[in-house]
């Protein structure tokens, strides 16, 4: 598989070098040269300095023989004119992949997905962070929550309590502590910062993040049967108006939450305030204490920092933290700054970077792949997959596949049913599964899920 990536930012940077890693052939684009460097030295890439808009530069990179074309740089105008191009260049048979965040874009999106560009798919990280925003307030003390077949199957992250009726038990004694009626699989177990893709005879211990998938419906009452207490989230303060806040106050201008949006520009203050209902607009420096007092922060069930200035929203959660607000969301472009999010007590991390290279993945993967995240960083990958006729794991039982350790099938949709499988279950022909594997395992699935070939 040949892929181009134009932009080596953050993102382009993380994906060229997770790519690199899995054997693919990968050629990056910038016009960086320190840029370049530094990722030339981190992975086993090719580089070219230019840019990503040039059709000549496009040529010299083999946009011909490409498969993949990823336009990923800060510029929207930038990488809608590489996709156009490559389109011109490459035709319809490259899978083009680009990075839109301006509304005067994303507005048009059957425009340029139907003519013109020729765009596969336009990724918006600003829409990803407010429906991962979303998706944590519907599950109050979950660290993480990703869904899929189509919103019926989650896989949530919760830190277990000590008192946690299965602390201290062996995951195959699971379904007669929690129940035969309610379908649970436990997917994964973090402890000590080590992500564990567990297997029946792991013990789940205290302290550990426990990430397990269950149909929605099953949802409220496998979190209470964990024992963990959660408190629905109703009073909000957003700290920052721009994109990513407008969008997330805009999805909670309703009767059920009771909003506040905290703003420092005085012409963006008006420009919230007239287009927003029920949320209260106000403006004021978010760092300041006694804005902070005022406004009652101590009553916050969750205060949202999602301004771009990372180190404003990493204070700002510090200090509503400090005056007594429940939860804590930061927005972090950086990742260097993730790992650092959790021990100095913030409760969330939300990256828009990370949320656009999520969305990436699954393009890339071979395979018919639905969809694709990363957990807990890049540790671990989730992916939703159709299992095809002629694939080793379709007809047999789910104890006789022989996965490697550290790839799991969590559950799978069959029509309109969700199935958690035991290990007499049969996989059958376009049923879509759920898999976690290690990110080392990945190139392994990828083969299975695209020939008759077994693991070994």
């Amino acid at each position: 598989m040949r892929i181009i990536i134009i932009g080596a930012g953050e993102v382009g940077y993380h994906i060229a070098r997770r790519l690199a890693v899995e054997n693919k052939e990968v050629v990056v684009i910038d016009t960086s040269s320190e840029a370049l460097r530094k990722l030339a030295e981190a992975s086993d890439v090719q580089t070219i300095r230019g840019s990503g808009s040039s059709p000549k530069v496009l040529e010299d990179a083999g946009i011909a023989r490409a498969d993949i074309f990823l336009a990923v740089t800060d510029s929207d105008e930038i990488n809608l004119i590489a996709c156009f191009f490559a389109n011109m260049l490459g035709g319809e048979k490259v899978t083009k992949l680009a990075r839109i965040r301006g509304s005067m874009y994303t507005n048009y999106k059957g425009l340029l997905m139907d003519k013109g560009a020729g765009i596969t798919k336009i990724i918006n990280p600003d829409e990803e962070v407010v429906n991962s925003v979303l998706r944590l307030m519907s599950v109050p003390g979950a660290v993480e929550i990703n869904e899929f077949a189509g919103g019926k199957i989650r896989l949530i992250g919760m830190k277990l309590p000590e008192d946690s009726p299965i602390v201290g038990m062996q995951l195959m004694h699971l379904r007669d502590r929690i129940g035969e009626d309610l379908g649970l699989v436990i997917a994964a177990l973090v402890r000590d910062g080590e992500l564990i893709i567990p297997s029946g005879l792991d013990e789940v211990k205290k302290g550990d993040i426990v990430y397990f998938v269950c149909d929605i419906r099953d949802q409220d009452q496998i979190v209470e049967r964990l024992g963990i207490d959660t408190e629905p989230v109703r009073e909000v303060m957003i700290i920052g108006g721009g994109n990513i806040g407008y969008k997330l106050a805009k999805a909670l201008d309703n009767k059920f939450y009771h909003t506040r949006l905290l703003e420092n520009r005085e012409k963006r203050c008006r420009f919230l305030s007239e287009r927003l209902d029920r949320p209260i607009v106000l403006m004021g420096d978010s760092t300041d204490q006694d804005i902070l007092r005022e406004e009652n922060i101590q009553d916050m069930d969750m205060v949202i920092a999602v301004t771009g200035d990372e180190e404003t929203n990493i204070l700002t959660c510090l200090l509503a933290k400090s005056l007594g607000a429940k939860r804590t969301v930061t927005r972090v472009n950086n990742f260097g700054y993730m790992p650092l999010i959790e021990p100095i007590g913030i409760d969330y991390v939300v990256c828009p970077r990370q949320s656009a290279i999520n969305s990436l993945l699954h393009f890339i993967r071979r395979g018919r792949i639905i969809s694709s995240v990363n957990i807990r960083g890049e540790e671990a990958e989730a992916l939703e997959v159709i299992a095809v006729e002629g694939s080793p794991i379709v007809g047999k039982e789910v104890k006789d596949i022989n996965f490697p350790r550290g790839c799991l099938i969590l559950c799978f949709q069959r029509g309109d049913e969700v199935v958690i499988p035991r290990g007499d279950t049969v996989i059958e022909p376009e049923d879509k599964l759920i898999i976690i594997s290690t990110r080392q395992n990945i190139p392994k699935v990828e083969k299975v899920l695209t020939t008759s070939v077994e693991f070994f």
